[in-house]
């Protein structure tokens, strides 16, 4: 499928997501929402043909953009000479180099394919940002703002709400995309919390993914095999990883020794 869009046709690249937004009205509001003021150092993700580019640009003209598509790229150079634009993957792109003169404010339309991995390149470089306002599937959505003992919760969920508030703002219609998706999308706000709620955020992010390795099985049998369980209680044991809320299972890490590997039971890594 090709699109074209103010003289210039383009290829839609299904391996890259890309499905374009059409409405302005769904672009003034994701502006209004985010915060974002004309002296912030403002990076939007894949502009694509630049339906939130426009409106960020009567924000403020001077920003940056990444795009990956080499002719999608170009044609925002074109049309908005003011913008910095950078031709990469935002998966690669060195966002504490990017923000070295002040945290920047994120925006975006994210590709569907790579929604995950960006939350959490975004997550990792958290200290730069001051927040991150981003459409993606509904569902994906639904996951991020979870509330425990709900099916939606779970190790995304855990993760973003532990180090940064993320608020579900409103529901996109696949019609005011082209070509239209076949899901739904929303617009969701993740501010990072201006402090870490634990030292080690890799050994958490572990913990997260030990104790909701099986959902339906209990604490006791998930995390057994690797951190020393002798601080908690039989009551606590048997609960499942979905009914905590974020700030129980801070405070449940809090209490946990991972095990020596020489402590841990046969066949276990």
């Amino acid at each position: 499928m090709r699109i074209e869009y103010k003289h210039t046709e383009i290829a839609v690249k299904k391996k890259l997501g890309q499905n374009f937004l059409t409405d302005s009205n769904i672009t003034r509001k994701i502006i209004a929402l985010s915060g974002a003021l004309s002296t912030d150092r403002i990076l939007e993700i894949g502009p694509g043909f630049g339906a939130l580019t426009k409106e960020i640009s009567t924000l403020t003209p001077h920003f940056t953009a990444v795009e990956k598509d080499r002719a999608l790229a170009a044609f925002i150079c074109r049309q908005y000479p003011t913008v910095q634009m950078i031709e990469a993957d935002v998966l690669d792109l060195d966002l504490e180099e990017l923000a070295k003169e002040g945290p920047l404010r994120v925006l975006g339309n994210i590709p569907y394919s790579i929604t995950t991995p960006i939350l959490f390149k975004l997550l990792e470089a958290r200290h730069s940002i001051l927040s991150a306002t981003l459409m993606m599937q509904h569902e994906v959505a639904l996951r991020l703002t979870a509330k425990p003992s709900t099916k939606e919760y779970g190790i995304l969920a855990v993760q973003l709400q532990s180090f940064c508030d993320v608020r579900y703002l409103f529901k996109v219609g696949r019609k005011v995309f082209k070509p239209q998706p076949n899901v739904d999308s929303a617009v969701i706000s993740m501010t990072p919390k201006p402090e870490s709620p634990v030292e080690n955020a890799l050994a958490y992010r572990q913990f997260v993914r030990t104790a909701f390795h099986q959902r339906r099985k209990t604490l006791l049998n998930n995390l057994r095999d690797s951190y020393d369980l002798s601080a908690l209680t039989p009551e606590t044991l048997k609960l499942r990883a979905e009914a905590l809320k974020v700030e129980e299972l801070i405070a449940l890490f809090s209490q946990l020794h991972p095990l020596e590997e020489k402590e841990r039971p046969a066949g276990k890594k």
